[in-house]
């Protein structure tokens, strides 16, 4: 276990290393740099807002950063990012052409190769009521893609039914709690399969709407998903649905985040081809999510047949229950 932690660790300081430290200004390299490695492994997101500072999240928690890559409670003892800091970045996340991004800026976000995300702020610029694209970019979030390969494993099990075939399963999470994480290795372990414990591996599609699970770059995905995985990668949910439905014969589709009228419309044509679903939702327990109409009528409908529900409370990825999506009664 030591060894694979360590193994783990030296492939996240790597791909900070080789790929976000190249897309950050001098100063602001130059100060990450000196941040302790251990910190390094730790970091989720790398804030960046012109004229204020510099921040870190990681452990749920945000910190401030000097220019010596030290942690600060002090306003005045941070690094504040200039100007020539985001003008900097922007040319570097785009490779000095904007218009080679124009559609990562329209949706506010760019995906780096590793599948790190850049989420992007300034102002809007607006074209028939629609975003356009984005000016006066100066707001950064670098989001730390983070495979955790095994967080699946303990509840593998319950989305299996006996017979072989896997359960229509809801991920219900709040923010930040580890929901896509483990979604994404359940994608894995469900399309490589395990013959030596006789389970044969599904074709599986995934509507990456925002480049989060498969993390692809010009295409091809960063993260391990697994060998019979197909992306369709930055495709609305609902339209990637149909679209794999009628083009790529799945066993499973997997998507994030779903909740719109749209998508219910998507899941229902799942369903009626026999394509079992695995998705994701925003909220703390059930009784939250009922709150919202589209989800309220998912789960009065009882298509989905495990729901586990995750939080923070030990840490992203806590699996606070399994529930039997039928009798709404907790098996784990």
């Amino acid at each position: 276990m030591l060894i694979e932690n360590q193994e783990k660790k030296n492939k996240t300081i790597i791909s900070i290393e080789n790929i976000i430290f190249p897309s950050l200004s001098k100063n602001i390299r130059a100060s990450l740099e000196k941040l302790d490695r251990g910190c390094l492994q730790k970091v989720e997101e790398i804030r960046i807002r012109e004229n204020r500072p510099l921040m870190l999240s990681l452990n749920n928690k945000d910190y401030m950063l000097t220019k010596d890559g030290k942690f600060t409670n002090f306003l005045e003892d941070s690094y504040i990012v200039k100007k020539e800091d985001t003008a900097n970045i922007l040319q570097l996340i785009s490779d000095y052409s904007l218009y080679a991004i124009e559609e990562e800026l329209r949706n506010g976000f760019i995906t780096l190769k590793g599948g790190h995300r850049v989420g992007l702020t300034g102002k809007a610029v607006l074209e028939n009521g629609k975003i356009r694209t984005l000016k006066y970019i100066s707001g950064f979030n670098f989001r730390i893609s983070k495979e955790i390969k095994g967080v699946a494993n303990p509840v593998i099990s319950y989305i299996r039914h006996p017979e072989e075939e896997i359960y229509h399963t809801l991920i219900i999470s709040p923010p930040q709690c580890g929901k896509t994480t483990l979604l994404r290795d359940l994608i894995r372990q469900i399309s490589n399969g395990n013959e030596k414990n006789g389970f044969k591996g599904y074709k599986v599609g995934i509507v990456d709407e925002r480049s989060e699970l498969a993390g692809c770059y010009k295409g091809v995905p960063q993260n391990d998903i697994g060998i019979r995985t197909d992306v369709l990668d930055a495709c609305p949910k609902a339209q990637g649905m149909i679209m794999l439905i009628r083009s790529m014969s799945p066993h499973i589709i997997a998507t994030d985040e779903i909740g719109s009228r749209e998508d219910m419309e998507a899941i229902e044509e799942a369903l009626n081809a026999g394509i079992k679903l695995i998705t994701t939702v925003h909220g703390k327990n059930i009784d939250e999510i009922i709150r919202k109409p589209v989800l309220r009528e998912i789960i009065q409908k009882k298509i989905f047949q495990r729901m586990i529900v995750l939080s923070n409370r030990k840490g992203p990825g806590t699996i606070e229950e399994i529930i039997e999506g039928i009798t709404l009664k907790k098996i784990k």
